[in-house]
């Protein structure tokens, strides 16, 4: 890869990064669901009318609405409105690449490697590891640990995207995306009017501020117009082997940026359990495929790290 294009990378993962913390204010100005709702609305609109018409069928596009837009961010909100810290959920978030290996066996038939199984159950020792630090640091409150168990719902339903996404193979990502931030508004509203309040609602909005305004773009249009955008346009130039490993720099920068602006500190026990979730989330995304024996006859494997659907 080019400098250029390492940078732009990088780049990329910081934007997804520090949208943990932007997450964390936007809940300030916003109940969750209705922030969940205006952060599609603004992705879809109007970018919908500039990127043509679906490349892939209906179904998919609603499926994987459904389940990233309403379901993963929709549980993500509310367990960060519950207390998950943003830095927190920024690496529990990873284990999704477990469940996304998990329901690629169940509903695709892919069979996990020795490889893939050590870095699941690498993974899953990292969340146990986190989920001993969130207990000892808010002593068993069950609001944080809600959050906490709410935010691994949302990995398991990004699993389930991930999975939807690989059956509909969309040949524009960016296309893609912003079809599928239609899908979520208004069941989110929904959702919002029945639980958190038409009041609640109209008060959030009649007191829109130039922050809640920027938190809406920052999450809509930055991360993921963007974001979908630049990552799409690197995987469409450089192997997946060569641009997925920037993803593991997701928590680094979501640990990093909410420690900064936060003021979340971060424990000795935290950082175990980060290694052990990137570490783990590494070797699962690492496929070995065989290689044609070269002149010398010797059969040599190349590692391919599979890129995971962001958002």
């Amino acid at each position: 890869m080019r400098p250029a294009h390492i940078a732009l990378a990088a780049l990329v993962a910081a934007v997804w990064g520090v949208n943990f913390v932007v997450i964390s204010i936007g809940l300030d100005h916003f109940p969750p669901l209705l922030f969940s709702a205006l952060r599609f609305l603004v992705a879809a609109l109007p970018a919908v009318f500039f990127v043509g018409r679906p490349k892939v069928a209906w179904k998919w596009i609603v499926g994987v609405g459904l389940a990233l837009g309403v379901a993963k961010f929709g549980l993500l909100f509310t367990g960060m409105s519950l207390g998950a810290p943003a830095g927190l959920s920024s690496l529990v978030l990873q284990i999704q690449a477990v469940f996304t290996a998990l329901f690629a066996f169940l509903a695709l038939g892919e069979r996990p490697g020795r490889t893939k199984l050590l870095g699941m159950g690498v993974a899953l020792a990292g969340i146990a590891v986190a989920a001993v630090d969130e207990t000892s640091a808010h002593g068993g409150a069950s609001g944080a640990l809600t959050g906490f168990a709410l935010v691994i719902a949302a990995a398991v339903c990004w699993g389930v995207s991930n999975v939807l996404t690989r059956k509909a193979a969309p040949p524009d990502p960016l296309n893609f995306m912003v079809w599928v931030s239609t899908v979520p508004v208004l069941p989110l509203l929904g959702l919002s009017l029945l639980l958190e309040g038409p009041q609640r609602d109209l008060d959030a909005l009649r007191g829109l501020d130039w922050t809640g305004a920027g938190v809406i773009v920052y999450v809509a249009w930055i991360t993921t117009v963007f974001g979908f955008g630049a990552w799409g346009w690197l995987l469409r130039r450089h192997p997946a082997s060569s641009v997925a490993p920037f993803s593991l720099l997701v928590p680094v920068f979501g640990m990093s940026s909410a420690a900064l602006f936060l003021g979340e500190s971060v424990s000795p026990l935290r950082w175990c359990a980060a290694a052990l979730l990137v570490g783990g989330v590494a070797l699962t995304s690492v496929n070995f495929r065989r290689r044609e024996q070269d002149a010398a006859g010797t059969v040599r494997s190349e590692p391919v790290l599979v890129a995971n659907e962001r958002a």
